[in-house]
């Protein structure tokens, strides 16, 4: 699959923007276990015309992380054109406009998914950051506000007349907000009309390997993306990878392995902020892996993890997993 000259492969695996998750230590970390291309976290429009130290910090990337994609949301077309040249200065390999966020502090503002309601609005926007940077522009947004509007088939082709070079659909309305499954049956529809001509990525409850391999053969999607499955689990790319490549189960990753990931991924948290933010950040991540799944007991624990508020007390929680219940869980 290529987005104008960015060739991600045949069947590209991506890290899905997500706030306050996708700051450049957890990309990096993806796209080592690899993740075909990063996202970052929701960039403000309006807090980046503003100037805001928060909002500026979300425009640094690395070489390393390439090929990556900043993703801006807004409402106001002015206000985002001019946010979009700004991000445009940081040189992303693609700027992507969120139209899918539907959290009620963004949506119910009439941004992210708001736009759902907005349809004209949204065009005018994406015609307008088209036309105003060189580099490629994507989309990504849900099927519809509601059961009642999916109207995702045919919204794909106006943002594609708009000049997108490729569009992600999350599988829900907005109304779902995270919740019930994911319908890749309208995101199969969007690929599969012949009308479109750039490429499909679909998103939404891809958490096994044998998934991502599904959704590919099924819907006949050009890439998938990976969101909320990575939380605490930033080794679920080299497990697709794997699975996608050979057609057979990665071998099971050891629990020390793993725990050692999440090691590092408390370090790169701590030194990318502080010792104080760094734990605020990364503790939830740790609090829901998968990988402490079926522990008996281990409320108590997740809670501990979830309090931690030093890099030695944490460390010490994650000393004490491995040594109470490492040797019995290899798998």
């Amino acid at each position: 699959m290529k987005i104008r000259n960015i060739d991600l492969g045949k069947y590209p695996v991506l890290l899905a923007p997500m706030e306050d998750v996708t700051d450049p230590a957890f990309r990096l970390l993806c796209k080592e276990f690899g993740a075909d291309m990063v996202y970052t976290e929701f960039v403000s429009a309006d807090a980046l015309i503003r100037s805001v130290d928060k909002t500026l910090l979300k425009l640094n990337i690395s070489e390393k992380e390439r090929p990556v994609a900043i993703q801006i949301y807004g409402r106001d077309t002015d206000t985002i054109v001019e946010a979009a040249r700004i991000v445009e200065q940081a040189k992303p390999d693609i700027l992507d406009l969120n139209f899918g966020c539907p959290v009620k502090r963004v949506a119910g503002k009439g941004a992210g998914a708001g736009m759902l309601q907005n349809v004209p609005k949204m065009l005018e926007i994406t015609r307008a950051v088209v036309d105003a940077v060189q580099i490629p522009v994507t989309v990504k947004t849900r099927l519809g506000w509601d059961a009642e509007h999916k109207i995702i088939v045919e919204l794909a082709e106006r943002l594609q007349d708009c000049g997108i070079e490729a569009l992600t659909v999350h599988g829900r309305t907005r109304a779902q907000m995270y919740m019930g499954e994911a319908d890749w049956t309208l995101i199969g529809e969007v690929k599969k009309n012949p009308r479109m001509r750039i490429p499909v990525i679909g998103n939404g409850d891809v958490t096994t390997p044998a998934r991502a391999r599904e959704c590919f053969e099924a819907y006949g999607v050009d890439a998938i993306m990976i969101g909320r499955a990575s939380f605490g689990r930033p080794w679920i790319f080299k497990e697709v990878k794997h699975f996608l490549d050979t057609g057979e189960e990665l071998p099971p990753l050891s629990f020390k392995w793993r725990l050692d990931v999440l090691r590092r991924e408390v370090a790169d948290s701590v030194n990318l902020l502080d010792e104080r933010r760094g734990i605020l950040h990364v503790r939830r991540h740790l609090a829901a892996s998968p990988l402490f799944k079926g522990i008996p007991n281990f409320r108590e624990t997740r809670i501990a993890m979830l309090r931690a508020e030093t890099l030695p007390e944490l460390n010490g929680i994650l000393d004490y997993i491995e040594a109470a219940f490492g040797s019995d869980r290899q798998e």
